[in-house]
């Protein structure tokens, strides 16, 4: 199997990390929390599935709490991949996926897909082996 050069597979890190920032800061505040729910459900909707519902206070907090989490991780690994978080981060998404897969097959969530397949992708990159550690 083809090993990637440590270097390019911190640059995989960085960039998984830039991913998450840009995909979880829409969900971090409770304004944007809630307009980005309501386009999430729209797109379902155009997708065939049913409508998301609505969140209540103390689901938007384990939300909100969720997505800070991810902006915090997300810096740590802008600010300096290593090898080390790459294979945490992994460990992370393929968690993540798990959910994600469970929640899809419950509710027929086609949206969760446009999710699920980025997570499962930077999963397997961040769990490739890495030559020159």
């Amino acid at each position: 199997m083809l090993a990637l050069s440590s270097p390019r597979f911190l640059r995989v890190v960085w960039f998984s990390a830039l991913y998450d920032l840009i995909v979880t800061a829409p969900f971090a505040t409770p304004w944007t929390f809630e307009f980005n729910r309501q386009q999430l459900s729209a797109l379902n909707q155009a997708l065939g599935g049913p409508t998301l519902s609505d969140f209540g206070p103390v689901q938007t907090l384990f939300a909100l709490l969720m997505a800070s989490l991810v902006l915090v991780w997300s810096v740590l690994r802008l600010r300096g991949p290593t090898v080390q978080f790459g294979r945490y981060d992994a460990a992370g998404r393929l968690l993540f996926s798990l959910w994600m897969a469970w929640a899809w097959s419950q509710g027929g969530l086609p949206v969760l897909l446009l999710f699920l397949l980025p997570e499962l992708a930077w999963a397997v990159v961040q769990l490739w082996p890495v030559r020159g550690r």
